[in-house]
């Protein structure tokens, strides 16, 4: 895809804010396994970045998703993984359906101040029995008078110690499981809502939490669209989070192999630098190439959604490579580093626990294949449908 001088000036942008507002407090904020999420979002409101594809009227640039990938991209100089996975549920996980879909009501209310920054926003889809397959998810949300009532459990739920609002998936009849469950908006202060904190292996610096709701009553106008389309309203949030996770990659990626470089140069052992080995400076090149490849396939991705066309096949595609790569390069460049590498602070090491997430969140590898397998015909006879 051939960028504009605005895709450029807006990686810029991003970039510097990194360098200014984000970089100079991550290991600060791994120690404290938080970042302040309203004070840094209100930041990139003000910038418009939360909103790059949103309507001008609730305050986005009204651009397309090309934009939005942009920033993913240029969010990958971040020197952690965790505070730019909650910046992309903020402005393209969360947000999504309710931008596409919602009432005008809830889009005044709830949209428009989380690209502003004013609201942090989580997704609740997951559950402790139910991660990848969202089919099998338990949360109900009945009907009561003018309200829902929503009982049952949320995990893994990133920004969710400090979100104000929830676009959540439930259960809202007892119909087949990919027609019963709705999109519903819930603000995280109502009456019944519980949160703990989850620790992690990696992704420190965000926030993830449990949810649980016990009786908790939201008014039915907070319906995202269509009641019983929340399954498939999901699967197109999907499609746009797997194609921000693996633009958000490339950069990291390259700038891991750019740290490895300089330090296997420095290094000496044997009379001579690291990189000199054939076999180092060879496995270098190879993952590089590799990025290449998978910038190919994600930019290629991006720029045929922007064009209307289905690309749940190529999302797919690039969210299961850019997991594996970022195991792949993690441990690869790790060795190199030797002893050094296998420190906690190490940025390969954080990359490490950080980028694990990816292979596992939005979709496990075996689910990415499963649909794969799907497009290309050759899943069991049994399991097509």
């Amino acid at each position: 895809m051939l960028l504009t001088p605005q895709h450029e000036q807006l990686r810029d942008q991003v970039e510097r804010f990194v360098k200014n507002e984000i970089n100079p407090f991550v290991d600060e904020w791994e120690r404290a396994e938080e970042f302040p999420s309203h004070e840094l979002f209100k930041k990139l409101g003000g910038l418009g970045v939360l909103g790059t594809k949103y309507d001008e009227a609730y305050g986005g640039l009204g651009l397309d998703f090309s934009y939005s990938a942009t920033v993913a991209e240029a969010l990958g100089t971040c020197d952690c993984g965790g505070v730019p996975m909650a910046i992309g549920v903020q402005s393209d996980m969360a947000t999504p359906a309710l931008h596409r879909f919602g009432s005008e009501e809830l889009k005044r209310a709830w949209l428009a101040p989380t690209i502003a920054g004013d609201m942090v926003a989580c997704l609740g889809v997951s559950e402790p029995g139910a991660g990848s397959d969202v089919a099998s998810l338990k949360t109900t949300a009945k009907k009561d008078g003018g309200d829902y009532v929503i009982n049952g459990s949320k995990m893994w739920i990133t920004n969710g110690m400090k979100a104000d609002w929830c676009c959540l998936l439930a259960n809202t009849s007892d119909d087949k499981p990919h027609r019963n469950k709705s999109l519903i908006v819930v603000p995280m202060d109502a009456k019944g809502i519980t949160r703990q904190k989850i620790r992690k292996l990696g992704m420190f610096s965000s926030d993830t939490a449990q949810l649980f709701f016990d009786d908790v009553r939201v008014p039915q106008t907070n319906l995202i669209g269509a009641e019983g389309m929340g399954f498939t309203f999901q699967m197109l949030q999907f499609q746009e989070e797997r194609l921000w996770g693996a633009a958000n990659s490339l950069t990291m990626l390259d700038r891991l192999i750019d740290a490895t470089i300089d330090y296997t140069r420095q290094r000496k052992a044997f009379g001579k630098s690291i990189l000199d080995n054939q076999v180092v400076h060879f496995r270098l090149a190879e993952l590089r190439t590799e990025v290449e490849a998978l910038r190919s396939l994600t930019w290629r991705a991006v720029e045929e959604y922007i064009s209307g066309r289905d690309v749940t096949k190529l999302a797919s595609m690039a969210k299961l490579k850019c997991g594996r790569l970022i195991r792949e390069v993690t441990d690869s460049c790790l060795q190199y580093w030797g002893g050094m590498g296998f420190t906690w602070d190490n940025p390969l090491s954080r990359a490490m626990r950080d980028g694990r997430l990816v292979s596992i969140g939005g979709g496990a590898d075996e689910v990415m294949l499963g649909i794969i397998c799907k497009f290309e015909g050759t899943l069991p006879r049994e399991k097509k449908d």
